[in-house]
């Protein structure tokens, strides 16, 4: 694995934490938005990321730093990738822009380079072909606050090739990550075909009112010793993310239900600027 550059496009909550991670380790890295505000966005993200690394990680200074010194932002795609080696894409999870955004970027890419899809709930396959280099394309999960929760959950869809396969494996554990293979295609990996249906049976929990979030997260948190509840979780995630799967999947499957959370997420959270642990209130309140 000889990963010098690597570009992380999408610089959301993950994104940028994949992008801070992966600066931290050495690599050069160079993150893309779609424009200059969503581009300010994440060097304020990033920003607040050091402050992270110094009280959870014993990171001085100087090495949250320089670490800052090793990412440079574009909002222009083609010279985003002009010298990567990995483009990790981490841009919304809606079929289409993820459509749209590799085949734009199969045109401006240069021939060496390997894709890996952050998507959580989608597979390879259903962009490899717009990729134009199937074999050289994967998915790549991160888990969320990576620093601590360091997995990296490796998929190949059936036309990788073996060799691209392992090089994003050692470039996983490059950059500290616990790395995870899976040989075959599964809609949420490992870790969200676990922790999806706990997240999912939490809000139908509290959509039907059948309980607040502050007893769902108690229960689960006294019955199974886990140190977060399922809300908690929510939070961290996003509630963004969690809307987008839920309004996925009304459509998908016409189900009443998934249109009843999504439109209960959009109304009670999403329009009164909750988004989660990002802006100091989601299901929880946080202090800065």
């Amino acid at each position: 694995m000889d990963f010098k550059h690597i570009t992380v496009a999408g610089a959301g909550v993950l994104g940028s934490q994949i992008a801070y991670q992966t600066a931290y380790k050495g690599f050069q890295v160079l993150v893309y938005d779609i424009n200059d505000e969503a581009t300010q966005q994440a060097k304020e993200r990033i920003l607040k990321l050091t402050k992270r690394y110094q009280e959870d990680l014993g990171a001085s200074e100087e090495e949250v730093n320089a670490a800052f010194d090793h990412i440079s932002f574009s909002s222009n795609l083609s010279t985003a990738v002009s010298n990567a080696d990995l483009v990790i894409e981490a841009i919304p999870e809606v079929v289409q822009i993820k459509n749209d955004f590799y085949k734009e970027l199969g045109k401006v890419a240069p021939e060496k380079t390997i894709f890996a899809t952050n998507s959580s709930t989608l597979l390879p396959s259903m962009f490899a072909e717009a990729t134009g280099r199937p074999e050289k394309f994967l998915a790549l999960h991160f888990a969320n606050e990576i620093w601590i929760n360091n997995t990296a959950e490796i998929m190949k869809h059936p036309g990788t090739d073996m060799n691209v396969f392992q090089q994003v494996i050692e470039f996983a554990e490059a950059i500290e990550m616990v790395a995870l293979p899976l040989h075959k295609e599964q809609p949420g990996y490992i870790l969200n075909s676990l922790l999806v249906p706990l997240l999912e049976a939490a809000q139908m929990l509290l959509v039907n009112e059948v309980a607040d979030p502050e007893t769902i997260d108690k229960t689960w948190m006294v019955a199974t010793g886990s140190p977060k509840g399922p809300f908690a979780i929510l939070d961290v995630v996003g509630i963004k993310t969690a809307y987008n799967i839920a309004q996925g999947k009304a459509e998908a499957t016409g189900s009443e239900q998934y249109a009843k959370l999504a439109k209960h997420l959009k109304k009670e959270y999403i329009d009164k600027g909750k988004l989660g642990v990002e802006t100091g209130e989601g299901f929880f309140k946080y202090q800065n």
